[in-house]
């Protein structure tokens, strides 16, 4: 086997390992979060990431693509290649040499410089929706967490609150923010403009989604079909409106007595069976050995 041939079966094998490599890299690279980002801070970094990249894989693709070319070019057994050992230096490469590498640093510089303005932590982040003001409280051994718009607190937990969407047919979702909340709920209050009365007068579902204790999603669908018939028709009748009222808490007023009778059944039912063992056992009647209690004895007349 020649010189030569040997040189192109390393190069070989180096190319082979190289292209063996990549796909792991590539996958350990996915794996990491700034590939995935979650918000727009997130997304910021992400696009700087991957401009920066970019702009350097330019250079170093073809630095590798090339420092292969020269090795296959001038390699031994190529006799056309032009051998030049007194050769020391050429004022075009040099200009190439070094331009290149402040070309990349101008533009990595100016991607980074660009980015870090925009992600300014002092600069608020443009949104639709209005920000979210928390005060937080250092207590002993914990922290307090209060939203005064929300009228909530939480101890040692900052929450965001989804808030609620609005969904009317195919159109695009309405975001809002809860204004009011009890113990065991939270209100939320909107601007019904023209727009979103006229999609509900012309849409056939309405879908409101929030988020549960679960942190799951919960959609409540609202048909919508007759809304329009509703607000362009007679207005309601007082007295049938009180009347259909009357009627529905009658029935709420008859299930919760059903309900009530049932509970004290059942709690009867089961008083009965714990009292009627303990019965059982006191009216046993005594065993067949057992001896009888001795008989009392009238103490003797006194002696005068």
């Amino acid at each position: 086997m020649s010189q030569g041939t040997s040189r192109a079966a390393a190069i070989a094998k180096v190319v082979r390992g190289v292209g063996a490599g990549l796909p792991g890299l590539a996958l350990a690279g996915c794996a990491g979060s700034i590939l995935d980002p979650v918000g727009p801070i997130g997304a910021d970094d992400s696009k700087i990431f991957i401009d920066a990249l970019l702009i350097m894989l330019a250079i170093v693709i073809p630095t590798i693509l090339l420092a292969f070319w020269m090795a296959w070019r001038y390699r031994a057994s190529n006799t056309k290649a032009t051998y030049l050992p007194l050769w020391s230096y050429s004022g075009k490469i040099e200009a190439v040499v070094w331009s290149i590498p402040i070309l990349v640093i101008m533009f990595i510089g100016g991607v980074i410089w660009i980015g870090s303005y925009e992600l300014d932590p002092f600069k608020p982040l443009p949104s639709k929706t209005a920000p979210l003001e928390v005060q937080v409280v250092a207590l002993d051994w914990k922290w307090l967490f209060i939203y005064p718009q929300q009228n909530i607190a939480a101890v040692n937990q900052l929450v965001i609150p989804a808030g609620v969407q609005i969904k009317i047919d195919d159109a695009q979702p309405i975001q809002l923010q809860y204004t009011l909340c009890f113990p065991t709920s939270c209100q939320v209050q909107m601007e019904l403009t023209k727009e979103i009365f006229d999609s509900m007068r012309t849409g056939k579902q309405m879908v409101v989604a929030a988020m549960n204790i679960q942190q799951k999603t919960m959609g409540f669908p609202v048909p919508l079909t007759g809304f329009a018939k509703a607000y362009d028709g007679a207005p309601v009748d007082n007295a049938k409106y009180e009347e259909s009222r009357r009627q529905l808490m009658e029935v709420f007023r008859k299930r919760q007595q059903e309900l009530a009778a049932k509970a004290a059944e059942a709690q009867q039912k089961k008083e009965a069976q714990q009292t009627a063992p303990a019965q059982g056992q006191a009216a046993a009647p005594a065993p067949a050995n057992a001896s009888a209690a001795p008989k009392k004895i009238a103490p003797p007349p006194p002696v005068e």
